[in-house]
């Protein structure tokens, strides 16, 4: 049956049948979606109405080079017509995906040497844990298996990625976190930093406690850390200057391998092709998804520092890989990645994206500087925040917490403009699309400013 055929509401048919992530159940099955988006063009997005809205968001962080582009539809029906399939088990290849990972290997910092791809940026964590585990257990140290994630880290929904994402709300009732996954203090200014604390007295103290972490557990037994270069999910947490630095001379000491997850700051959300670049990391293992393919098709990838793969292939013998997808290395998504990042390329998004990034930023901190109930607005790059508090200044908490975020998120929607109010705080996220005009930007804005006043005048 055709989508025009149906004469039932598509709205009701998604409330009947579909069960959505992240969404109340019960209200969702008695009022269903709160938009159907049917279509989208560079930064816009309509609903079954025909009514636009800025997506503000990328979707998830992650429609970077907009919507509609021919030249991913273009790829993946050249693609399609010429091999849509073709496994990667047992030493079988297909091209586009080597041709891929060598781009990756181009592109991502540090000494990187091998690609193992997935679909999503949680299996891709999982795979992490596994790679790690498997690293160590080559090494004959059986014992250094522990991971250790940050406060408000977000890493993926799965059992052992959600096991690594840091927010309560997402291990009640999934009897997460699993055993050998333990949190630290995320560099979050606003709720962790002293008063009086600079910047660097604040690194200075995070790396401690790191180091004392990984003390008491053992360091015999504490193998990864994994770490976003800015929280996304989190906050939009942008770390102080110096805390990877700081951060990775801990690891080092203890002979811990840092994971960096690139999922939403890879493929230029800060302004630089990699977040790594801009805070300073280091990393022995990078975990990549959205970005990759601007969401135009399902694909992640670990990629595998020299040093990393030189254990998992010298130590392994003759013994199989035991691990992989049906979908690894899938042609279609690899094709529709090289697309992309040729795309990226030939418009310089990247650069595009910073400079577009500063306007957001600045017109954001113009805009809310003088908001009776704003504690915070923060971002880098093409990624920003603005956070409600129970007054101006940052100690106010609202109680319960989170409720002002979700009603300026929704004035926001009411008025065209798509943002996403973030978990545990009071926070409302921005993260358009690379191709965003500054016209849409200023509009983005004032609608924040315009929303934010609503509630403001409801509630103070």
């Amino acid at each position: 049956m055709s989508i025009s055929s149906h004469t039932e509401s598509r709205s009701d048919i998604d409330r009947r049948h579909v069960m959505h992530p992240f969404s109340v159940l019960q209200r969702h099955e008695q009022s269903g979606p709160r938009r159907m988006i049917v279509r989208g063009s560079g930064s816009r997005v309509y609903d079954e109405d025909g009514r636009a809205y800025i997506d503000a968001m990328a979707g998830l962080w992650c429609v970077n080079i907009g919507y509609g582009r021919s030249e991913i539809a273009d790829a993946l029906h050249e693609q399609t017509l010429r091999l849509p399939y073709y496994h990667s088990f047992s030493s079988m290849a297909t091209d586009t995906p080597a041709l891929l990972a060598e781009r990756l290997i181009e592109l991502i910092p540090g000494h990187m040497s091998k690609v193992l791809y997935g679909t999503s940026g949680s299996d891709a964590n999982d795979t992490q844990i596994k790679l790690v585990r498997l690293f160590n257990n080559l090494l004959g140290r059986p014992a250094k298996k522990k991971i250790i994630a940050r406060d408000r880290g977000y890493h993926g929904v799965s059992i052992a990625s959600g096991s690594l994402t840091g927010f309560q709300a997402m291990h009640s009732g999934f009897d997460l976190p699993m055993p050998g996954i333990i949190h630290t203090t995320s560099p979050y200014r606003l709720r962790e930093a002293g008063v009086d604390e600079s910047d660097a007295d604040f690194v200075a103290r995070l790396a401690a406690d790191l180091d004392a972490l990984i003390v008491a557990e053992g360091p015999e037994t504490v193998a990864a850390f994994i770490a976003e270069p800015v929280q996304a999910a989190g906050g939009v947490i942008v770390p102080p200057e110096g805390y990877f630095p700081a951060i990775q001379e801990v690891l080092r000491r203890h002979d811990v391998l840092l994971i960096v997850d690139e999922v939403v700051c890879g493929f230029g959300r800060l302004g630089t092709w990699f977040g790594s670049e801009f805070v300073g990391a280091e990393p022995d293992l990078v975990t990549v998804a959205k970005g990759i393919t601007s969401a135009y098709f399902p694909l992640s990838a670990c990629v595998v520092s020299e040093r990393v793969w030189r254990v998992l292939a010298d130590e392994s013998g003759e013994r199989a890989f035991g691990h992989g997808y049906t979908y690894t290395s899938h042609p279609l998504a690899a094709a529709c990645a090289l697309a992309n990042l040729a795309l990226i390329e030939r418009d310089d998004l990247v650069s595009q994206a910073g400079e577009r990034g500063k306007y957001l930023n600045s017109q954001l901190r113009a805009a809310f500087q003088d908001h009776p109930m704003v504690g915070e607005v923060r971002g880098h790059g093409l990624i920003a925040a603005v956070e409600f508090t129970a007054g101006a200044g940052p100690t106010k908490l609202f109680d319960p917490i989170g409720k002002v975020a979700a009603r300026v998120d929704a004035e926001c929607l009411e008025r065209g403009v798509i943002t996403r109010a973030l978990p545990d705080s009071d926070t409302i996220s921005f993260s358009p699309p690379f191709v965003i005009t500054e016209t849409e930007i200023d509009e983005i804005v004032a609608v924040a400013r315009e929303a934010a006043d609503v509630v403001a005048a409801d509630i103070l």
